[in-house]
């Protein structure tokens, strides 16, 4: 096993990118939120760095990637490498055969930990922090190490039929998704949900948001072919395409039916591309991207409006009608437009006849959105047994920047696009 330098610094790059991901997620929320509420909100994303990094090192690792033996071990890795013990600068030829195995254990860090941090903008300014804190920490390890064993684990049961997932649309987003919506039923609405009028003055914090996520998107979806190749280029090709579709179609349709095109549309709906392009960006064409990029906008548009007009559950910030909407929908269009002229590693789609793999897509969501559901459910329900998960109404009124951390920006109103769903 020959160390590849090229490729080694190409990963640890994408490593980097994604990383980055996580406080643009946070910048993202925080500009969608109260001003009294704004830095818990970011601290929400930038706490979940500190959290699964200890927990990814400890165990989180070796449960998503271990192999195992037992009867179990197509669901669930061992602890044959807890600690990282045994994982060292030498390559993994289960995942890779060309680059250090502690780089690929940094790199699926880097997904670990934006997978809870996007559950967070579905239960912000009300869950108590350490209440969330514990919840990621336990989410983590039950409910995420799991899903990627069975997606990317090399026993995994849902690798073993073929189920085709590039980048995480249904490790990461459909599972923090539905995790999202569980989250706000659990811990419930927020009491101030009555129409303001917007003063805008956190909307460039939206936009900063988006743009590091589309900036790290490159090295979450491109990074994950492993290697500086063809491949990558492909997948980042594919990235771009949906993410700008998804803007413009959001943007459109905000333009022809509402004859304005709002900040957080044109945001919202390159996060909804990126989100659809994810699990098939390294086996579908540019032009296919465009497809699932503008279908995503669209859809997702619709998703947020009937959430909060006909599901009555208050998901604050849409994580689950963008990433969990996105994220199915991208899952089913790969089984849809993969190929394998583009990617010998894929498998072809039903466009090219062969919808047997469309049908493994469906039991892959079908399976992540049940194990996600029930696992989060049973995960808050034994926290709320032991702790408050929600703060108390003076600290919800008042914000919880400054009882929860000591400071905060000024107070105000929530931005205009979530005017509609207080209605």
């Amino acid at each position: 096993m020959t160390i590849d330098t090229g490729n080694t610094a190409f990963v640890l790059c994408c490593a980097a990118l994604v990383l980055l991901m996580t406080p643009g997620l946070g910048f993202f929320y925080g500009g969608m939120v109260r001003g009294r509420n704004v830095l818990n909100t970011l601290m929400l994303s930038f706490v979940t760095l500190a959290v699964v990094g200890v927990q990814w090192v400890l165990v989180g690792y070796s449960l998503a990637f271990a192999p195992s033996d037992g009867w179990w071990a197509p669901f669930l890795g061992s602890l044959r490498w807890l600690g990282l013990q045994g994982v060292g600068v030498l390559p993994e030829p289960a995942y890779s055969a060309n680059i250090p195995h502690l780089a690929y254990v940094v790199f699926q860090f880097t997904f670990a930990v934006i997978t809870p941090a996007i559950i967070s903008g579905a239960v912000v300014e009300r869950i108590h922090f350490r209440a969330y804190v514990a919840f990621v920490a336990l989410w983590t390890t039950v409910v995420y190490a799991p899903i990627a064993h069975w997606v990317w684990g090399q026993n995994g049961w849902l690798k073993g039929l073929g189920a085709l997932d590039f980048a995480g649309g249904t490790v990461v987003h459909i599972a923090a998704g539905v995790s999202a919506l569980v989250a706000a039923a659990v811990v419930g609405s927020r009491t101030q949900r009555t129409p303001v009028v917007s003063q805008g003055y956190q909307v460039p914090f939206v936009l900063l948001g988006a743009a590091l996520l589309w900036f790290g998107w490159f090295g979450f979806n491109g990074g994950s072919a492993l290697e500086a190749n063809g491949i990558a280029a492909l997948a980042i090709t594919t990235t771009n395409a949906a993410a700008a579709a998804g803007a413009f179609s959001w943007m459109a349709l905000e333009g022809w039916r509402d004859r304005k095109v709002t900040v957080v549309g044109g945001a919202s709906g390159a996060v909804a591309g990126l989100v659809a392009i994810t699990p098939a960006a390294g086996f579908v064409s540019p032009v296919a991207g465009l497809i699932i990029g503008a279908t995503s906008g669209i859809i997702c548009l619709y998703a947020v409006e009937w959430n909060r007009r006909r599901l009555h559950i208050d998901d604050s910030l849409d994580a689950f009608s963008v990433h969990g909407v996105g994220g199915v929908l991208g899952a089913l269009l790969t089984g849809v437009f993969a190929s394998k002229s583009l990617n010998p590693g894929g498998a072809d789609g039903a466009l090219y006849g062969h919808f047997e793999l469309l049908g493994v897509q469906i039991l892959a969501v079908f399976s992540v959105a049940v194990y996600a559901w029930v696992g989060t459910w049973l995960i808050l329900k034994i926290l709320d047994r032991f702790m408050d998960l929600r703060v108390g109404q003076t600290v919800e009124d008042e914000g919880l920047d400054r009882h929860h951390h000591g400071s905060g920006l000024a107070t105000g109103p929530l931005p205009g696009h979530l005017v509609a769903a207080n209605d």
